[in-house]
């Protein structure tokens, strides 16, 4: 016979919250390592004194915590989902019956009081000293990357980047326009680079309208990760514009941001060539005195079959280029655009050099330009072919994967929030979940017969 299912008919019921979030649900997982106990004295200036109690900030952080664990992109969505799912109640200590606060809460706060005290990356720091408190940090080996998340733009309500004025920026412009005017100056942003891109969004001024995954262009921000290589913890996370230049410099800050928050600072970087700039470089050599597993940016190998500048011994001691027939080029030693040197041929040399026509065809002489920071080139070149190089190759990938796991399984391929403030909020919020994953993951509870005597 068919059964029916019917509602039984009980005035009272006995129900504990706690019994039904399992052990290994993710949220008593990662529960176990969100410590949020100096959040209030963290935000206590920016409250008032007086007047009635606010929503409580412990709960609107875990429930965003809830909200990137699980790829729920909206607000709204998440205050429903969290009003009516048993284990977000649990991990938000909403109860059975606490009210869930609406959903414009958040943006008042966010920007307001969450983004005047740092309140994110307070958070985010305080995770990353709980990895490194669980040993999954080793700081012996970090490596950087960036990558490319869309930003909330529309390319047809976009305009030419040559009629962009910011002077024509209305007074009662939007939050995201007011947080780009807010960040000309920045080096991530505005003087990363004066280069005036194809199309602008009027909504979002400082998304960067680009072409660089070989499609179709967008509007999009870069979302710069520094990871240790042990376990893949992100130590450090920056958003900036989505160029070359913004990214090195976002490199930059995270190192000394990692070093002087955490007291990190590793013996080695893998990069990809994006970071192999002699610049760069030469920070890392010469100032930080980390090796650079990097490969080298250089333009100065030539295609049309003559030689090229590998093809000359360089003479450090003299000062002095050796082209393959001996003779030696040698410098006036002024520096070219502030950063290169010009070593200069004799005419007598090369004009009976039966090697001319495959080194300078086309001059009367060869010039070899070098750059001021050449010697740090020469330092990331000389570790190219070493194990350790392959090595951090390899755990490069770590970070790749990283943000495989962001756009595949957080969902986060687009951000929600615009302007760079918007973009860092994200960011922050998202590897902040990403490490208490990774958290829960390396460091699960054990069953109480598995626990240590």
């Amino acid at each position: 016979m068919m059964g029916v299912q019917t509602a039984p008919e009980r005035l009272f019921y006995d129900f504990c919250l706690d019994d039904h979030v399992g052990d290994d649900h993710l949220l008593r997982q990662i529960d176990r390592f969100l410590d949020l106990s100096d959040l209030r004295p963290t935000l206590r200036p920016f409250y008032s004194t007086i007047g009635r109690p606010s929503i409580d900030p412990d709960l609107m952080i875990r429930m965003l915590i809830v909200g990137y664990c699980f790829a729920i992109r909206s607000e709204r969505r998440l205050c429903e989902e969290v009003h009516l799912n048993l284990a977000y109640r649990w991990f938000c200590g909403l109860g059975l019956d606490g009210k869930v606060p609406d959903h414009s809460t958040f943006s008042l706060n966010r920007n307001g009081r969450f983004r005047d005290s740092g309140l994110f990356r307070h958070v985010f720091e305080s995770v990353v000293r709980r990895c490194m408190a669980e040993g999954l940090v080793g700081g012996e080996g970090f490596a950087v990357d960036a990558s490319l998340i869309a930003a909330d733009a529309n390319k047809q309500r976009s305009i030419p980047g040559h009629e962009w004025r910011v002077d024509d920026i209305a007074a009662d412009a939007g939050q995201a326009v007011k947080d780009y005017l807010a960040t000309l100056d920045d080096a991530a942003f505005g003087a990363a680079s004066d280069v005036v891109a194809k199309f602008i969004s009027p909504a979002d001024p400082a998304a960067q309208w680009t072409g660089a995954l070989r499609g179709p262009a967008f509007f999009a921000y870069a979302d710069n990760y520094l990871a240790d290589t042990d376990h893949a913890v992100i130590v450090d996370v920056e958003a900036s514009r989505a160029i070359r230049q913004a990214e090195v410099g976002a490199a930059r800050t995270m190192i000394e941001r990692t070093e002087q928050c955490f007291g990190l600072k590793p013996k080695r970087l893998a990069g990809d060539s994006a970071y192999g700039a002699a610049p760069m470089l030469a920070w890392l050599v010469k100032q930080k005195n980390i090796a650079p597993h990097i490969p080298v940016f250089d333009r100065s190998k030539r295609n049309d079959g003559t030689l090229s500048r590998a093809d000359f011994n360089w003479d450090g001691q003299g000062d002095v280029y050796v082209c393959p027939r001996g003779n030696i080029l040698k410098t006036t030693g002024k520096v070219h655009d502030g950063r290169t040197r010009l070593y200069l041929a004799s005419k007598a040399d090369c004009d009976p050099c039966p090697l001319k026509q495959n080194c300078c065809p086309n001059t009367p002489s060869r010039k070899i330009p070098r750059d001021v920071d050449e010697d740090a080139r020469d330092v990331a070149r000389a570790l190219r072919d070493t194990p350790a190089f392959a090595r951090s190759r390899n755990e490069r990938k770590k970070v790749e994967m990283l943000f495989a796991h962001l756009k595949r399984i957080l969902k986060m391929g687009r951000l929600r929030l615009r302007g760079p403030y918007g973009a860092q909020d994200e960011f922050l919020l998202a590897a902040t979940v990403q490490n208490l994953r990774k958290l829960a993951k390396l460091r699960p509870k054990l069953p109480p017969t598995l626990q240590p005597a």
